[in-house]
């Protein structure tokens, strides 16, 4: 597909989309919010902060006016989300007119202010009437190497969906549209706190045993919530849910499992965060699903329990022990 695409945030999955989508023909124009970045970006030709040794091709180009960015009908936000709201603030002061513009989050995560999806912020701050959301299990660094891949496109406007999964669809790909926006991104947010448990399984020492708990009994507590905020549970079945839960809590390269890692072997969340490059968006959206766990009365016991370790300074051990002790019930997968 020939077109032209802006992509704000350029950190490794919104460099990878630049760069995918610019090798299958799309014009990219990538801006980072922070100008000398830009400046690195584009006489390096590469992103050497988030995607090292992956050149841009000939048609991305890196754009240091966040008003030129918007000259473009489709804007994908890349922009980790407790940092949403103030770039989109921005671009409404920028004085274009956003009414045929067409945003797409690719960003993962809950504002913990106001438990908006990232969705539901862009339309509140831009007034804008075109939203789509790009998720599923995308581990940036296979895609950038041309793995195969699987994504969802939610829209609420099925022609927008269309629309979108041509343009990022492609044999390395593959994209599956959808319109439950609101449980394709509740899905790639919570699924977050379920990896952070996971990896403080690993760093604990367990085994295969627990982590398949982990994420079973995560799942449900996922499903539990996303139905109570409106969604649909068969959603959270799909790749943006089960699928993007595996890789998560799976895959080495998961900035969330890592940190749950070493919070397991230790390390204080403040130190492990100090250290990392990137930012693991399930240490802020479990303080927004605890959140809401409170306000709507959801039983989420695994969710409390990743809380408790990340900010009540609880134990690893004490928090697995505690979840283990609960009283034996049936199993219920709703």
């Amino acid at each position: 597909m020939k077109g032209k695409i802006s992509i704000i945030g350029a950190g490794s999955w919104g460099t990878t989309l630049a760069v995918y989508l610019s090798q299958k023909g799309v014009a990219v124009k990538l801006h980072s919010v922070f100008r000398q970045h830009n400046l690195q970006m584009g006489k390096k030709r590469e992103n050497e902060l988030f995607l090292k040794n992956v050149k841009f091709p000939s048609l991305l180009s890196v754009e240091t006016s966040l008003k030129k960015i918007l000259d473009e009908q489709i804007i994908v936000i890349a922009i980790p989300v407790k940092f949403v709201r103030k770039v989109l603030k921005k671009i409404a002061r920028q004085g274009i007119n956003l009414e045929d513009k067409i945003f797409v989050s690719v960003s993962k995560g809950i504002e913990v202010k106001t438990l908006k999806r990232v969705s539901e912020i862009i339309k509140e701050e831009l007034d804008a009437s075109h939203v789509g959301v790009l998720s599923g299990p995308t581990i940036a660094k296979e895609v950038a190497q041309g793995i195969p891949t699987t994504a969802i496109i939610a829209s609420e406007e099925e022609a927008i969906g269309k629309k979108l999964q041509k343009l990022f669809n492609s044999q390395i790909f593959r994209v599956y549209s959808h319109t439950d926006i609101i449980g394709v991104e509740l899905a790639g947010a919570l699924k977050n706190i379920i990896a952070l448990a996971c990896g403080i399984s690993d760093g604990l020492g367990f085994g295969t045993n627990t982590k398949s708990a982990l994420v079973t009994r995560g799942l449900v507590e996922i499903v539990r919530i996303g139905k109570k905020l409106g969604a649909q549970a068969q959603t959270f079945w799909g790749i943006s849910g089960l699928g993007d839960l595996i890789t998560t809590c799976f895959s080495p390269h998961s900035r969330n499992r890592t940190v749950g890692e070493f919070i397991g072997k230790g390390k204080k969340l403040k130190s492990v965060i100090k250290e990392m490059d990137m930012v693991a968006e399930g240490v802020e959206t479990v303080k927004s699903a605890h959140k809401i766990t409170k306000e709507l009365e959801v039983n989420m016991p695994i969710v409390e329990q990743v809380y408790k370790v990340l900010y009540k300074n609880k134990s690893a051990y004490r928090a697995v022990t505690d979840l283990m002790s609960r009283p034996a019930k049936k199993e219920k997968i709703s």
